[in-house]
């Protein structure tokens, strides 16, 4: 992680003060996305942006999630990432260059983590370039089918013992199931579209 004055350097106190925090779903997880986005089009302009989404648990209506709010931005590529991070104070939002985070995301930013643990609001702001992103296709597919979205919340809470402190582990441990899901949405997506596309 680059270094930033809000965010606590130190790996293993990093992991007591941040740790994996679930909780039920709350209705003003997608009021705060909807503040965000205003925020961030308002920093940025909104003719750089191509799309702002509310992507994550937090944006699945009833899903046990972290109260985390994950927005997926995309930027034209014609945005210089430079000035992008330049636009957005450096107090509030902690940028995680490419080289420490997987390659699709151009840069990361983090907000509500201060040195002593999260404030009330935290988001993940994942800057990309337009694409046709997985995460769109496992939200709208746990908010279509109830019984898989208590499937994926009941394994979080089994996971949650065992990785409080771990996020990194965390992660990869549900990475199965939302990879199987993920296809699954995507192979519906591609049925619905040949049937739609033959002719009457």
């Amino acid at each position: 992680m680059d270094n930033h004055p809000d965010l606590e350097t130190d790996e293993g106190r990093r992991a007591r003060i941040y740790p994996i925090i679930l909780s039920e779903y709350d209705p003003k997880w997608s009021q705060w996305y909807a503040e965000e986005r205003t925020r961030l089009i308002s920093l940025i302009g909104g003719e750089n942006i191509i799309r702002i989404t509310h992507i994550g648990s937090t944006s699945v209506p009833g899903m046990t999630a972290k109260p985390t709010v994950d927005i997926l931005l995309e930027v034209a590529e014609s945005v210089d990432i430079e000035d992008l991070i330049a636009a957005l104070p450096v107090h509030e939002y902690i940028c995680l260059r490419q080289q420490t985070i997987p390659t699709v995301d151009r840069v990361i930013f983090l907000k509500g983590y201060a040195n002593t643990g999260f404030s009330e609001r935290v988001f993940h702001i994942h800057v990309r370039n337009p694409g046709d992103w997985d995460e769109l296709y496992f939200r709208d597919y746990l908010a279509a089918r109830p019984d898989i979205a208590s499937e994926y919340a009941a394994l979080k809470r089994r996971l949650l013992n065992a990785y409080e402190h771990d996020r990194d582990g965390y992660t990869t441990a549900k990475g199965e199931f939302v990879k199987e899901h993920t296809n699954r949405a995507r192979e519906e997506a591609k049925s619905i579209i040949k049937e739609e596309s033959r002719p009457p």
